[in-house]
């Protein structure tokens, strides 16, 4: 329709005829027939085609009104009988075509919105984010986020984490919690697998991630999740991502992550100290005082929660948790066990059986306690075996130790198990980082031994009977 409108104000500017047909590509034949038709009035071409009637009838119009009947009949029907049905009246065209008659048939049911609101102290909405970060000096990072929003006040809280794990999940959802001063009835998520793990149709769960259930137990936290074609729900757990991406990551500009940290801080206290909410119109902070009262305290602190993880008492006494070996009584091998994880140390409970230890981030860093390491020792019979044992306790303190012994079996191959025995005793009377660091000095100073490690140890420390 556009070119016939072109044609006409050719024609209507004086040009010839055959000037037109050039200027415009079109026929000769098409502009004469242009000039003798009424002037544009529309630009459907749809509509002029169907009103012209050009191009080649759909043999699937000739079964318009019986798919209409159909539908009249069974609105809900799925396409694929509806195809069924009309190909045994005579249909013989194809599916795609019919598909679209049925789709411009079919009655639109027309839903009514219902926005998802809260009153005070009722939902608060929580999920994960990404988002890939270009710093000012060219360098790139992919950023994880946790964000944090009280319904009714808006006020917003995002933290950056390491990964989506469910520790990451409940860790920074205890301290979101905590800044707010307390819990609200439900807390809302999405439905990542750190939450549930298997679901039926209808949005219920039937299993969930048990690390996840035991942490909300222990806080005392209600939750509710977002059933995927419950738009109203996912769309506004969703937006709270949306929004952080579109109102802080993507206006600001970072030196570093030390920066992004800085602003991450000034943007928080913008927009709920500072800045009104666009839903509410009113100041989060503000409403945050309505809201606070209607908040619940935490049963447990960010600082003292603690995540319950099945483990197993391997049968070398140790319990083995993301790459880190803990040490427990002999009595406990074979043994299930519970392991509390908490955010600075753990503590596994195996039957009558206890441990607590310093929490290992370091790769393939263990602890072991004085007591467990001398109640192996007895455990094993022989002296040869409990020399090799005592020996692979020192290897255990790392690439230091590895180092250290081979150069002492090579070179006294007949009597290193005296320097292990007196070098064991030092790891029990001492600790592992003490003795870490003397072979440490040692190999520097290629003094090796036991007796040069007691040596270089006596002027800070007092020895018990035997090791001097």
């Amino acid at each position: 329709m556009l070119k016939r409108h072109e044609v006409e104000i050719l024609l209507k500017a004086g040009h010839a005829k055959t000037e037109v047909a050039r200027l415009s590509g079109v026929s000769l034949r098409s502009v004469k027939r242009i000039a003798e038709e009424s002037p544009v009035g529309h630009v459907d071409d749809v509509a002029e085609r169907r009103k012209r009637q050009i191009g080649r009838p759909s043999t699937v119009v000739t079964f318009r009104k019986q798919v209409g009947e159909i539908l009249l009949e069974a609105p809900g029907l799925a396409t694929l009988e509806i195809l069924r049905r009309v190909r045994e009246s005579g249909y013989q065209g194809g599916k795609t075509a019919l598909y679209a008659l049925v789709a411009s048939l079919r009655p639109k049911l027309a839903r009514p919105l219902v926005r998802f609101e809260g009153l005070p102290g009722e939902f608060s909405q929580h999920d994960f984010g990404e988002v890939e970060v270009e710093f000012i000096n060219g360098a790139r990072q992919r950023i994880h986020f946790f964000a944090s929003r009280l319904k009714y006040s808006r006020f917003v809280r995002v933290s950056l984490v390491k990964d989506e794990t469910v520790e990451s999940l409940v860790r920074t959802l205890a301290e979101h919690l905590a800044s707010w001063g307390g819990r609200p009835l439900l807390c809302v998520f999405d439905r990542p697998k750190t939450i549930a793990l298997k679901w039926r149709k209808n949005g219920e769960v039937t299993e969930w991630n048990p690390v996840f259930a035991y942490a909300t137990l222990e806080m005392g936290v209600g939750v509710e999740l977002c059933w995927p074609y419950r738009a109203q729900q996912k769309g506004s757990v969703e937006n709270l991502v949306g929004f952080v991406k579109s109102s802080f990551f993507k206006v600001r500009r970072f030196h570093d992550e030390e920066d992004l940290q800085q602003q991450r801080r000034d943007w928080e206290r913008e927009v709920n100290e500072e800045r009104p909410c666009r839903a509410t119109g009113i100041i989060p902070a503000v409403r945050l005082v309505e809201e606070t009262p209607r908040l619940r305290a935490l049963k447990v602190q960010p600082q003292e929660l603690a995540l319950r993880i099945p483990v197993y008492v391997g049968p070398t006494g140790t319990v083995l948790h993301d790459g880190h070996a803990y040490s427990m009584p002999p009595e406990a091998i074979s043994m299930p066990a519970t392991l509390y994880l908490y955010a600075q140390r753990v503590r596994i409970v195996a039957g009558r059986y206890e441990a607590e230890h310093a929490r290992k981030f370091a790769a393939y860093e263990g602890s072991s306690l004085a007591e467990h390491r001398a109640a192996l020792v007895a455990a094993v019979s022989g002296k040869r075996g409990k020399r090799y044992l005592k020996r692979q306790q020192l290897l255990e303190l790392g690439e230091p130790a590895i180092r250290y012994l081979t150069e002492i079996v090579h070179r006294r191959p007949r009597h290193w198990f005296e320097d292990v025995d007196r070098l064991h005793q030092i790891l029990q009377s001492h600790g592992p980082e003490v003795l870490r660091r003397a072979m440490e000095e040692g190999l520097q100073q290629q003094i090796l031994g036991a007796f040069y490690v007691e040596r270089s140890l006596q002027a800070e420390f007092s020895f018990p009977q035997g090791v001097q």
